[in-house]
């Protein structure tokens, strides 16, 4: 069995996006799946001057190596930023050999506190994933209001997405 990784797309500290992302990772490993669990806030300091433009740090190598070599099928959470997706997220993907995307698969997930749960951003990313050869689930779940959907603690409570997000994974597992 291989691994998914699940990837909160932004590199805002204590973000919904995290929280969300979280929960998939929790909810993939209820279903014995092997998870690798990755945050854009926790990218080297040296990300955006050196490993964007190959000079590898030790720190960035060690994530390309545990969380995309070798790994299959990717989930992004990704939060809304500008009718868009967050610019780290274009940077990683940028900052990775093209390669190494070539034939996985990808879930999407929208994460905003607006009613459109980042759907631009979604399709703005599904053309980039597909530029880089990475086949994207059709299944994209829009998570609208989501400072709405938890409870004080940040963990989700909302019946109907905790259904969707359940729906959306198990036909992932299948794709």
């Amino acid at each position: 069995m291989s691994s998914i990784t699940v990837i909160s797309a932004t590199n805002r500290p204590d973000s919904h996006t995290e929280k969300i992302a979280a929960h998939y990772e929790t909810s993939l490993k209820s279903k014995g799946e092997i998870v690798n669990y990755l945050s854009l806030k926790d990218l080297p300091d040296t990300f955006i001057k050196s490993d964007l433009y190959g000079k590898r740090s030790p720190e960035f190598q060690k994530i390309i190596d545990n969380d995309v070599v070798n790994q299959h099928k990717f989930i992004f959470v990704s939060p809304e930023y500008n009718g868009s997706f967050a610019g780290i997220l274009k940077i990683f993907l940028e900052a990775i050999p093209p390669r190494l995307w070539v034939d996985n698969k990808a879930c999407l997930v929208g994460v905003s506190a607006g009613r459109a749960g980042n759907l631009r951003g979604l399709e703005h990313l599904t053309n980039i994933l597909n530029y880089l050869k990475i086949n994207v689930y059709h299944n994209k779940l829009p998570i609208s209001r989501v400072d709405t959907l938890m409870d004080a603690k940040g963990r989700l409570k909302d019946e109907e997405t905790i259904n969707a997000i359940d729906l959306q994974i198990d036909g992932f597992l299948k794709f």
